[in-house]
């Protein structure tokens, strides 16, 4: 696959990035795409490994290695060495349904267990996913049409994230009739509303929903199943429903002050942000949310860098961001060799944004929120914060992060937005459905099929909180398990 030692001719190399001082005045996506020619050369450098670990996607260390999707990794990068885009397409749309979301979102799991990286940099699997569907979409690829021949079978898809969407993708192909309904006003779920724009253009969003209408999916948009619509209904009118509404519970701060005014979930946040920006048709932003503001992000993963990100284009007076566990280390520890996942320090576009406009990186290591300060008024206006320290339980074995005394420290803030993650599925939907839930509070399941005959999970709702290509591989497994329960079989890859 690629060239002969490419690997060892050519260094990686990726699409040039706006500086952080310039694309910090708009909500645009910041990341370009290399000239084709040299992206052939990124193609080149993958390098006939034997074991591709790239498309692997198992569990190693307790995190996934490789593309959880098993992309053909190796064969499409070889057709972007070659420049046959068409046939790369081809092989790419084998096991994915939705690369141009995954070639801007994801943490790319591929080229952190690509071989490459044992002795220098991976081949840049990521841009090239993104070449070869760009690509397609400009060559009019990406659309097949209406199914020649229909099931008479319907399905109602709830919710229209990432598994939503993947699931009816497949579902509408193989000839079943597709709806989707989503509470929103727009379709995406997180992906429109959880991720910020400039991260993700929401055109992106839009013309793939074009297409899969297009094809025959219909989206119903406003409309909150168990509120608005009953789950009885649904069941009266589908021969199959797929619950897809995400682990959308905030997992909450509960320190004293809580109550404070200026205290709000980060969702929530990004939320507002972007629905202002789209109604507007971005001639409005909402500086109001948090100019001359000292902001607060408590939580270290994407959502609290997007949240970093988005105060300082709406801008903040300071941005500081709360993260509980140790910072990591700079290069991969003995305990954590190739090709598991690496739990190394990564500086993401917002904190990069930070350390250009604010002079130092955001990130506050091994701390929390101890208790909500607020004036007269109620409103919010600064944080008492308290270092932590690993302490092993004694009763679990394992490490807690456990409060300093005498560690506590006050920092300004009007604005704080809790990143922690989410608890688990929305407990209306699945009180309506009456289906069982775990421990977790995620949708119990037997190969996507919940506790109730004919309703089926995916994705956040049955996995737990997790990564877009882990949704989009959820969506396609619900559909594979839908598809054989209606038809007896299933040839859908």
């Amino acid at each position: 696959m690629g060239k002969a030692a490419g690997f060892l001719e050519y260094e990686r190399k990726t699409g040039a990035v706006r500086a952080p001082k310039e694309r910090i005045q708009d909500f645009r996506e910041f990341h370009e795409s290399l000239p084709l020619e040299e992206q052939k050369l990124q193609g080149a450098r993958c390098m006939d490994c034997g074991v591709p670990f790239c498309q692997f996607g198992g569990m190693l260390g307790g995190m996934a290695s490789g593309c959880p999707l098993h992309n053909l990794v190796p064969e499409f990068n070889d057709l972007v060495y070659r420049g046959n885009l068409e046939a790369a397409w081809q092989r790419l749309k084998k096991t994915h349904c939705f690369p141009e979301f995954t070639s801007r979102v994801c943490p790319a799991l591929c080229e952190a267990a690509c071989t490459c990286n044992v002795h220098s940099q991976p081949v840049s699997t990521k841009e090239n996913e993104r070449t070869i569907v760009e690509y397609a979409f400009a060559h009019g690829l990406v659309s097949q049409g209406e199914p020649a021949v229909r099931t008479g079978y319907k399905v109602a898809v709830v919710g229209s994230g990432p598994s939503g969407l993947a699931a009816a993708l497949q579902l509408n192909r193989r000839g079943h009739k597709v709806t989707v309904f989503e509470r929103r006003d727009r379709v995406g779920g997180l992906l429109m509303y959880g991720i910020p724009n400039m991260k993700l253009d929401k055109a992106v969003l839009a013309r793939r929903q074009r297409l899969m209408e297009e094809e025959g999916v219909e989206f119903v948009t406003g409309v909150e199943i168990g509120k608005d619509k009953k789950a009885e209904e649904l069941l009266r009118e589908y021969d199959r429903v797929i619950l897809a509404c995400g682990a959308s519970r905030p997992r909450d701060i509960k320190a004293p002050g809580r109550e404070l005014s200026g205290i709000r979930f980060a969702v929530d946040f990004l939320s507002e942000v972007t629905k202002t920006l789209l109604d507007s048709d971005f001639q409005k932003v909402p500086y109001e949310l948090a100019r001359g503001k000292h902001v607060v992000v408590i939580g270290g993963g994407d959502t609290g860098n997007d949240c970093v990100g988005t105060a300082i284009r709406l801008g903040a007076a300071s941005v500081t961001q709360l993260e509980m566990m140790p910072k990591p280390s700079e290069s991969r520890t003995k305990g954590n060799p190739w090709p598991e996942w690496p739990r190394v320090l990564k500086t993401d576009y917002g904190q990069e944004e930070a350390i250009a406009v604010f002079g130092q990186d955001p990130r506050i290591y091994q701390t929390t929120v101890q208790e909500f300060l607020g004036d007269k008024k109620g409103r919010l206006c600064k944080i008492r914060t308290v270092d932590l320290s690993p302490k092993k339980n004694e009763k679990t074995g394992r490490m807690d992060m456990v409060p300093v005394p005498g560690s506590e420290k006050e920092l300004p803030a009007d604005l704080v937005l809790i990143a922690a993650g989410f608890l688990g599925a929305q407990e209306e939907i699945t009180k309506a459905f009456q289906v069982e839930t775990t421990a977790r509070g995620t949708v119990a399941d037997q190969n996507y099929e919940t506790s109730v005959p004919r309703v089926f999970a995916a994705g956040d709702m049955r996995r737990g909180q997790s990564l877009v290509v882990w949704a989009i591989h959820e969506g396609r497994e619900a559909a594979r398990a839908v598809d054989a329960s209606l038809m007896g079989y299933s040839n859908l890859q």
